[in-house]
């Protein structure tokens, strides 16, 4: 049988989650403090910074972080409502509102985005006893054949940028990020970044916080920032000129050997250095790992000997040390989320200072995600097929953001009606209730 297509009167919306999402923003002051903001390009807009900041977040948050995207969400009454707008800006006012922003809206948003996960985030998970993670790293973005201010060759040999990350806790709330020229160190400015990303940490938790970075970022400059802040760090030391041999032997003068399978060594334990302008030696905490044999039996004419070093605080055996850094890998998943699942590894705008602020924005939505996922996991209601830690971005987009719905006007209230079976509306329910104002 052949379907007859007719249109309908209703008022339908397929993406129902961004009245979670405003639900949130309304437990901010974050659209108070940019409507504060004079720009002398606007000293009296006719649709207000904050406005114009919260629809470019709803837009982010269905996937769309294109400023022509907001245009057929002009004629959408839900999207309006969902987001508390009295007008929804057109794509021209949005460019050039955020181009003529230049840096005034930042810290704002960077604040207000610490402030609601403080706040409303059920948890925060400790990564190791009474440690908050804090991880920090360099995720080049993928701008190829764009003429983009910034845009340069990164370390992963493509064009584009090079914005450095700061995450919260085992569910990677976003702390702290900057948008860089792809050609830019992955140290350059880091030691300022990292004081600003455990500030704004201290916002979210009041835990004490363990610093996680990779190589690149091997600096004394960073312990110092780490102690300066009262905060644990585990840094993992680039080896420069030292040899996989010099290390094998320091191995087996002072570390303890277990043998995992035959062929295979491995050599764990810790040394003291000393460095200017510390007064106490530094711990390095080593894994050296020496194969004879592959996994698979393939006998090797030499040894293969692998290194790895870490500049470390904390008290814990070697081995520890080593499984609390490969868990610093999570935040690849993160990075993952913010380019893929939001859609913002390529950024719109020509000029440098307005990607910027979009992906502050990002960073907003992406918490706001966050939070709605993290919260629909304290009951047991959500139709998953096993209970987990986290949710996916693009998991809770795909379920409770990308939801159908009816928006009803009824005794002069607004209702949102949805289907009769709908899997996920006891959750969205319960997820709406839990952060809609009272």
């Amino acid at each position: 049988m052949r379907f007859e297509i007719v249109q309908g009167n209703e008022q339908l919306s397929s993406h129902s989650g961004l009245a979670l999402v405003g639900a949130i923003l309304d437990r901010t002051n974050i659209r108070e403090r940019l409507d504060a903001v004079v720009l002398p390009e606007h000293p009296f807009p006719e649709i207000s910074h904050g406005e114009v900041a919260t629809a470019m977040i709803g837009l982010i948050g269905v996937g769309k972080p294109d400023f022509d995207a907001i245009e057929p969400f002009r004629k959408d009454p839900f999207f309006a409502q969902s987001l508390d707008l009295d007008s929804v800006p057109s794509s021209p006012t949005l460019r050039q509102r955020l181009d003529s922003a230049r840096g005034a809206f930042n810290d704002i948003i960077l604040e207000e985005s610490a402030g609601v996960v403080g706040r409303l985030a059920p948890v925060i998970t400790p990564c190791h006893g009474n440690l908050a993670a804090v991880d920090i790293d360099v995720s080049p973005f993928d701008n190829s054949k764009t003429k983009k201010e910034g845009v340069s060759w990164t370390y992963k040999k493509f064009d584009g940028y090079a914005p450095i990350l700061g995450y919260v806790g085992e569910e990677g709330y976003l702390a702290n990020l900057e948008l860089r020229p792809g050609s830019d160190h992955s140290q350059k400015g880091t030691e300022d970044f990292l004081r600003r990303t455990l500030r704004h940490a201290c916002v979210m938790n009041d835990a004490t916080f363990l610093v996680r970075m990779d190589s690149g970022n091997d600096s004394l400059g960073n312990i110092k920032v780490c102690r300066e802040e009262k905060a644990h760090y585990i840094i993992k030391r680039n080896l420069r000129r030292e040899t996989p041999e010099e290390w094998l032997e320091i191995a087996r003068e002072c570390g303890e050997m277990e043998e995992p399978r035959p062929g295979k060594q491995v050599w764990r334990g810790e040394r003291y250095i000393k460095r200017g302008g510390i007064a106490e030696p530094l711990r390095i905490a080593f894994c050296v790992t020496v194969r004879t044999v592959e996994a698979d039996g393939q006998a090797l004419l030499m040894p293969n000997v692998e290194v790895e070093t870490y500049w470390t605080s904390l008290p814990d055996d070697p081995g520890t040390v080593v499984k609390l850094y490969q868990a610093h890998g999570t935040s690849e998943q993160f990075h993952s989320e913010l380019k893929t699942d939001l859609d913002l590894e390529r950024l719109p705008s020509g000029k440098f200072q307005t990607n910027e602020l979009v992906l502050l924005l990002g960073m907003v939505t992406y918490n706001l995600l966050r939070l709605i996922g993290q919260e629909s996991l304290q009951e047991v209601d959500a139709p998953i097929r096993k209970q987990v830690a986290r949710r996916r971005v693009r998991s809770v987009m795909q379920d409770l953001v990308y939801l159908a719905c009816r928006l009803v006007r009824r005794a002069r209230c607004l209702r949102l009606s949805f289907g009769r079976h709908c899997p996920w509306f006891d959750t969205w329910r319960r997820v709406y209730y839990q952060f809609a104002p009272t």
